[in-house]
């Protein structure tokens, strides 16, 4: 499992405003080009959207569990492999802890997370300063 944490001097329900807007992602991450919602309302245990990123298939992820405004993960499967990812938010002194993890399991999950790593490990991080600018902008 890959984890990235980052600080963000902001209140988890600022945080958590822009970052349950999975639509709006691409504004401020450069990991997803696009994000279509397949369905309607805040995001939920069995939300979908389909996500678009650079130099990946496009996936559709299916939430698989929700705690507003603490955490959401939520899961893609592909022939051989299904890929978890999780987002979590912690109160901490002057703002939120962010974590971001990401596990990818099944047959053809050795192999392809270590053709991915590199790629994974750096949206990640994208993933996380990006969502740290767009907080501490507003």
């Amino acid at each position: 499992m890959e984890q990235v944490g980052i600080d963000i001097a902001a209140p988890p329900d600022q945080v958590w405003t822009v970052l349950a807007d999975i639509e709006r992602w691409p504004e401020w991450t450069a990991s997803v080009t696009s994000v279509e919602r397949l369905d309607d309302g805040p995001v939920a245990v069995g939300s979908l959207a389909r996500v678009k990123q650079p130099r990946l298939r496009a996936a559709v992820w299916r939430v698989t569990s929700v705690e507003p405004g603490r955490s959401f993960d939520w899961a893609a499967k592909s022939p051989g492999i299904t890929t978890a990812a999780g987002h979590r938010l912690e109160r901490s002194d002057g703002g939120t802890r962010v974590a971001l993890t990401i596990e990818m399991t099944g047959p053809l999950a050795g192999i392809l997370g270590r053709v991915y790593a590199r790629l994974t490990r750096r949206y990640m991080h994208v993933e996380a300063e990006g969502l740290k600018r767009r907080v501490e902008a507003r």
